[in-house]
Parts: C-alpha cells; sequence; structure tokens
C-alpha cells in the first residue's frame, strides 16, 4: 500500500469514503488545502477580517486556529482567540492551559471570558441545582451569548467555531427528529445576522476522525478527554447512531451534507419572515421574544436577578 499522491510507503490514513491512502506529508497538505479551498468557495472570510477562533483547547478549535494562522501569517486576516470557561471542574482547566499554549506558540492573542464573571453561577453549579433540562443546552445557549457579545466587543468580524463534518450532520439529524425546521435553515457554513456577529465553520467538510488524525500528524497539543454532561446528551446518541451507519456506508455523512443543502433554501424560502429578531429587554442581546434564550433559561432556574442586566448599563 503507498500513497496515493507521493507513492511513499508511509501511509498513515486511508480514506474509505474516496479509496485515497495518504502519507503524513499529503494528509496534513489535503486538510489545509481543503479548509482553505472551503473558506474561499463559501467566502467565509475576506481580506482584512478580524476573525476570532472559539477555542476550547479540543482537537476542532485548535486545527481551525493551526490552519487559519496560515491566512495570518500572509497578513490576509488579523487573528484572536476566545476561550470560554463554563466552570467544570476537573475538565475545562486542562483545556484551558492547552488553548493558551497553542495561542503563546502560534503569537496569538487569546481572551479568556467565565459563566461565573457573566453569570455569576458555573455549569457544575446549575446542574447541581437539577435543573429541567440538559447540561448542553444551558452551555451552548450561555456560551454563544457570551461570545457574541465579547466578539462584539473586540471588533471582530467572524467567529471562527469548529464544527466538523460530524457535528454538522448530527445537528442536522437532531433536528429533523426534533421537528425543529427553523433551525435547519441556520445550518450552513456560515450564519449571518445583523444583529449577532458572523459565524463561520471551516472544518464544516472534514470529518471528525480527520481531524483527530491532524493535530496528531501535527503534533499539536490538544485536550481529547470527552466532556462529562456530553455522555447523556442526544447529540452523543445521534453520533453512535451515524458512527455505526458509516461503517457500512463510507459516504453517508456526505450524502446527508449534500442532501440538506439541497432543501435549505426551499425551507428559507418557505420560512421567510416568520422570525424577526430584536433586542432583549434586559440584556440588549438578540432575541426572538422579549426574553433572549439565556435570559429565558436564567430565569427558569431562579438566576435572573441584577446579573444579566447589569451588563446592559
Amino acid at each position: 500500500m503507498s500513497c496515493t499522491k507521493c507513492g511513499s510507503e508511509n501511509v498513515i490514513i486511508h480514506r474509505r469514503y474516496s479509496g485515497q491512502h495518504l502519507c503524513k506529508k499529503c494528509f496534513i497538505e489535503t486538510i489545509q488545502k481543503k479548509v482553505l479551498k472551503d473558506i474561499k468557495k463559501y467566502e467565509l472570510i475576506k481580506k482584512g477580517d478580524k476573525v476570532l477562533v472559539a477555542l476550547s483547547g479540543g482537537k476542532d478549535s485548535t486545527t481551525v486556529l493551526d490552519i487559519l494562522s496560515i491566512l495570518a501569517e500572509r497578513n490576509i486576516i488579523e487573528l484572536e482567540a476566545i476561550t470560554i470557561d463554563e466552570g467544570i471542574k476537573d475538565y475545562r482547566e486542562k483545556g484551558i492551559e492547552y488553548a493558551s499554549e497553542t495561542c503563546k506558540k502560534l503569537g496569538i492573542p487569546q481572551h479568556i471570558f467565565s459563566f461565573k464573571e457573566h453569570f455569576k453561577i458555573t455549569i457544575d453549579e446549575i446542574m447541581a441545582s437539577k435543573p429541567p433540562r440538559k447540561a448542553c443546552t444551558y452551555c451552548g445557549v450561555l456560551r454563544r451569548w457570551i461570545l457574541n457579545k465579547e466578539a462584539k466587543k473586540l471588533g471582530a468580524d467572524k467567529i471562527a467555531t469548529g464544527h466538523n463534518l460530524d457535528d454538522e450532520v448530527q445537528a442536522i439529524v437532531m433536528n429533523y427528529l426534533e421537528g425543529n425546521i427553523e433551525n435547519l435553515t441556520r445550518i450552513g457554513p456560515a450564519t449571518y445576522s445583523q444583529k449577532f456577529v458572523t459565524k463561520i465553520k471551516p472544518l464544516r467538510e472534514i470529518p471528525e476522525k480527520e481531524v483527530t488524525a491532524y493535530v496528531m500528524a501535527k503534533g499539536l497539543k490538544v485536550h481529547l478527554e470527552e466532556c462529562p454532561y456530553r455522555k447523556t446528551s442526544f447529540r452523543k446518541k445521534i453520533g453512535t447512531i451515524l458512527t455505526g451507519l458509516s461503517k457500512d456506508h463510507p459516504t453517508i455523512l456526505y450524502s446527508t451534507l449534500r442532501g440538506h443543502e439541497k432543501i435549505r433554501n426551499a425551507l428559507k424560502k418557505e420560512l421567510k419572515g416568520e422570525s424577526i429578531l430584536r433586542e432583549c429587554i434586559r440584556c440588549g442581546q438578540p432575541a426572538a421574544r422579549d426574553l433572549c434564550k439565556t435570559c429565558t433559561l436564567l430565569k427558569e432556574i431562579g438566576r435572573l436577578k441584577d446579573e444579566i442586566h447589569s451588563h446592559n448599563r
């Protein structure tokens, strides 16, 4: 068995969906070229943009930072990182440590914010109160609130996240199964809104196992431990099903993604005008109703007092 591109016998990966065998050097090059090509294809970044990478210290966001640093080195973009400490004891500390080391190594400025600082409560404390929802719901909503608020303050044009192909297809299937049709229109390479900083997903077409192979091939230091709250999530269950299906159907993730792209525009036309964003009456962040999702969740768990309101002053 030899590398499909250069003929080297030191093959490190076999892409079952394409039939390619690749050595370390060619694998790294194909990942970087694919990501940079997708950025250009979907017009995710333009020259002069200030891009913030939502950096957790895990494999996905570290890969995004590593590849976007190529554009920063070419002086095409201004690149910084933003790290959120949700307050997950014996888990998040290591991710922050690795994220900071990577930023220092690449010479990229890093900004660190926490749930405790913004909401006066950690995700561990929220879950200890036995709330009505899963941890991933609170974590995802509150994290997006901080990202958007701080990205605006930092003058960012784009927020780059580490969503890979597996993440994207899981989101598509989850929303189909839950009947969240409006959410399906928002799934794509970029999310545009006048009230939110644009979010982009440079790794959207890279399978998760190739992201793992990339950080190993490049020797990037990442936090590979799984979040303790993810083990019971709906996303985890869907991911397990899709991984099982991929063993006999290696192209199923890509075919699901392409199928969704074909119907997304039709769904947008059908649902046009149904959701108009305004400002949350408590915190001033974008909201579909009087209260944004963050303030709604904090109200549910009895935490909507003066903490959020104070950020709007």
